[in-house]
């Protein structure tokens, strides 16, 4: 659980080159990860879907791609990344805050968040304030990051905490934000823990799908 405006200007500083850098760190990997985000979601078949701490729209962009149906509404309390998103061509954004959002109750079919639950002030308010937002029978998609069973956290912690920040504080200048990204991925609740977190929220049917070894998991729920 995160201090809001640290965060906001740590993202902001960082929205240059934050595709560049995720790209490179993540060894391209992301790319399969919004895929298979995009996959899931396809299959839910939502009318109106919130895509929650959007950043530079990548995640939003897929979900437009692969569900051309759906109307996608990319949201995010950083400014400077919603100009990389309408940059890249994605226009419907709004800057809000995941933890009071600007829209009424049971506004929305579905909600993702990738890479965002991690970095907002307190996890379960942020959860239910996406189930305030998703109609009965609706779903939530969360993506984001966490330590790998053994043998893989091994090699990636050491990655994680000492070559990573030195290789993403030379991509962006920025070596601060890539040494919060390994403190907040050690905090984050995952697996079990998230699923608990999400059924005391409220939401439904809760489960997670780790991929990549389990350098990623997807969690997904019901309203």
């Amino acid at each position: 659980m995160q201090e809001p405006r640290f965060v906001q200007n740590l993202f902001s500083a960082i929205a240059p080159r934050y595709d560049l850098a995720n790209a490179l760190l993540s060894g391209g990997m992301d790319r399969l990860w919004r895929r298979r985000v995009a996959r899931i979601v396809r299959d839910w078949r939502p009318e109106r879907l919130l895509d929650l701490a959007t950043g530079s729209g990548d995640i939003a962009l897929a979900l437009s791609r692969s569900s051309p149906e759906t109307e996608v509404i990319g949201a995010d309390f950083c400014v400077p990344m919603l100009a990389e998103a309408r940059r890249k061509g994605f226009a419907p954004v709004v800057a809000a805050d995941g933890m009071a959002l600007p829209f009424g109750d049971e506004s929305f079919d579905a909600v993702t968040i990738a890479f965002g639950l991690r970095n907002m002030a307190s996890y379960p308010d942020a959860v239910r304030e996406m189930r305030r937002v998703v109609r009965p029978g609706g779903h939530l998609l969360i993506l984001d990051f966490r330590i790998p069973p053994a043998p893989l956290r091994w090699l990636y912690r050491p990655y994680l905490h000492h070559l990573l920040p030195h290789l993403a504080g030379f991509l962006t200048g920025e070596r601060e934000a890539y040494q919060y990204l390994g403190e907040s991925i050690e905090a984050f609740p995952a697996g079990k823990e998230m699923i608990n977190l999400l059924s005391e929220a409220g939401w439904q049917t809760a489960a997670a799908e780790p991929l990549t070894g389990g350098i990623v998991s997807i969690y997904t729920a019901q309203r």
